[in-house]
């Protein structure tokens, strides 16, 4: 099974990116399933009905999400219906939605996890013991169990990787929207990337626009962020799993910019 992962899309920037290279990315790799993180994708916080369908009717097969969850207020009208969105497993009980879904695409089944690291984010349960009760559910009936941990903090990621080594198929980092070229196959046979990237304004800063964003670290002061809207770069992995044991054989960046024509 190949799994094509996109990282953290950012507004109308990085739909439009999505839009534009999800057509070559499928040419060239031939993707099972996709899997887009689209928690920024409403102008760079949070996700309406209308981008979800977007997305799905692209191709998108299951949409991750994370901290900014909960910024549209259109999300409480549908996050219990939709069935191929995950928002972080670390939720209290309670909390509307799911953190853990079962998508499909191409006859391939895949399980994908959501969930949030605590160290400079809000204190959430615990991600680990989490993780533990999911897999506890799903290490029966599921081979192929793809984690999206989203985190602030390199090493919490990190240490998420060997925590799950060996227990899934992958483990990808997202939040911190830049691209970390530390891919790797653990010992144990899990893909593993601290963070996989963003998909949206090249020339702002983690997507956003940046004389805001200057503004607020030049005077400590409230300012209203917009998402950048310029030029795009498009970030992701493509991941090859076993079909058998479910573990990982490959992982591989993707890396583009909007003027740019050949692939990296």
């Amino acid at each position: 099974m190949r799994v094509l992962f996109i990282g953290d899309i950012v507004g109308a920037a990085g739909r439009r990116a999505l839009k534009e290279s999800l057509p070559e990315l499928r040419s060239k790799h031939n993707p099972h399933v996709i899997i887009v993180n689209g928690e920024n994708a409403a102008g760079g916080r949070g996700i309406t009905a209308a981008i979800a369908k977007e997305f799905f009717d692209q191709g998108v097969h299951g949409i991750t999400l994370g901290n900014h969850t909960w910024d549209n207020k259109d999300i409480f009208d549908f996050i219990d219906r939709e069935e191929r969105m995950v928002r972080p497993a670390n939720y209290p009980p309670g909390t509307p939605g799911r953190g853990v879904a079962v998508v499909k695409g191409l006859s391939k089944e895949l399980v994908i996890v959501n969930v949030q690291g605590r160290t400079f984010l809000p204190p959430l349960d615990c991600p680990f013991q989490t993780m533990d009760a999911i897999l506890e559910k799903l290490k029966k009936n599921h081979k192929h169990i793809l984690v999206d941990f989203h985190a602030e903090a390199t090493s919490e990621k990190i240490a998420m990787g060997w925590y799950l080594d060996g227990r899934v198929s992958a483990v990808v980092g997202t939040h911190t929207h830049v691209q970390t070229h530390d891919e790797r196959i653990l010992p144990q046979g899990t893909a593993y990337v601290t963070d996989v990237g963003m998909v949206g304004g090249r020339d702002g800063i983690l997507g956003m626009e940046r004389t805001a964003v200057l503004q607020k670290f030049k005077t400590g002061l409230p300012v209203r962020f917009t998402a950048d809207e310029g030029k795009w770069q498009f970030h992701a992995v493509v991941i090859e799993l076993d079909d058998e044991t479910g573990l990982s054989k490959k992982i591989e960046l993707i890396r583009r910019f909007e003027t740019e024509t050949v692939w990296a």
